[in-house]
């Protein structure tokens, strides 16, 4: 299917762009920084902006979150089919999101800062929890929510998520994308390549390739290995890298691999790994730390509630306004 050899020459072609990003970023090394002031902080940023400084990251930004907007609304509008292979403006859709990767990477050489110069931190990490509370909700039918049972959610609710989502998960991924300068650190690395992967993702609509179950998990669980990692080069061993990797693959087990269409030994026997490895972490790291396993996925379900509550009630305010 060519959609599907697209994907794999799309990983390689992010693999390649992450590796430019390694070699044309060390030339930031002489980029002066302030000193890190926390949790909140977020170090690389110029100590010193300026208009243009500002202006070449929210102008790139704007360029290519319209640019993706208006291809998302075209296929909506106009092509509206699902194919095996790519579409015109799938084409359209990865070569857009290519030329402005290539102007970050520009931006970045000459004016150095991101968004993060004028956002805060937490909001590129929530746009990213957003997506992933999204997906939540949009696969509820096909693997339910707890153990493959779907919650009470409202089939209105589902099919507004599954028709908008595209322009949603652009915004998580554009804005993520330009939030950073393209730094060489392993955390902003590892990012990037996450960031590309999404990018291409959402390049593939209306193919078959963009609904591919494993190819949709794959990028879901990305963000345990991504989290871990970072929360390791960070924090070390002792860091909270435990709660990033079991609350992420806590997810899966009570949710996400019961959409794959395993055998109920299997997915025994993946829950059986799971709570071993659990175990063997906090026998060494203390079980007053356990809390630790369930904070990620209980906002995640919180959120999935939270969310679909605003949806039903804005539609229904909608609807009633229109009645």
């Amino acid at each position: 299917m060519l959609s599907n050899r697209v994907v794999l020459w799309g990983v390689v072609a992010s693999a390649v762009l992450t590796g430019l990003v390694w070699v044309a970023g060390q030339r930031l090394q002489g980029v002066e920084l302030l000193p890190d002031q926390g949790a909140s902080w977020y170090y690389w940023k110029l100590p010193e902006p300026t208009v243009w400084t500002r202006l070449s990251a929210w102008l790139g930004y704007a360029g290519h979150q319209l640019a993706l907007w208006g291809v998302i609304y075209y296929a909506q509008t106009r092509v509206r089919r699902y194919t095996s292979g790519l579409h015109r403006v799938n084409v359209v859709a990865l070569a857009v999101n290519f030329g402005f990767i290539l102007l970050h990477q520009v931006q970045t050489q000459v004016f150095y800062d991101g968004l993060a110069q004028d956002v805060s931190i937490f909001s590129s990490q929530g746009s990213v929890v957003l997506l992933l509370v999204v997906v939540l909700l949009m696969e509820n039918r096909r693997r339910g929510l707890f153990a493959g049972r779907p919650a009470p959610i409202s089939a209105g609710v589902v099919d507004f998520a599954r028709r908008y989502h595209g322009y949603l998960f652009s915004w998580a991924a554009v804005y993520t994308f330009w939030y950073h300068p393209m730094e060489t650190t392993s955390g902003h690395l590892i990012g990037f390549f996450y960031m590309f992967l999404l990018l291409l993702q959402g390049s593939l609509f209306l193919t078959r390739a963009h609904t591919n179950r494993w190819w949709t998990l794959t990028l879901e669980l990305l963000v345990a290995a991504h989290g871990t990692l970072v929360a390791v080069m960070s924090t070390g061993p002792g860091g909270l890298w435990p709660m990033f990797l079991f609350g992420f693959l806590g997810v899966f087990i009570l949710t996400q691999m019961h959409g794959l269409g395993l055998g109920i030994r299997t997915r025994w026997t993946l829950a059986a790994g799971y709570a071993a490895a659990v175990v063997a972490v906090y026998a060494v790291r203390g079980w007053g730390s356990l809390d630790e396993v369930v904070r990620i996925p209980a906002i995640e379900y919180l959120l999935v509630a939270l969310l679909a509550a605003l949806l039903w009630g804005g539609m229904r305010l909608v609807a009633a306004m229109r009645g």
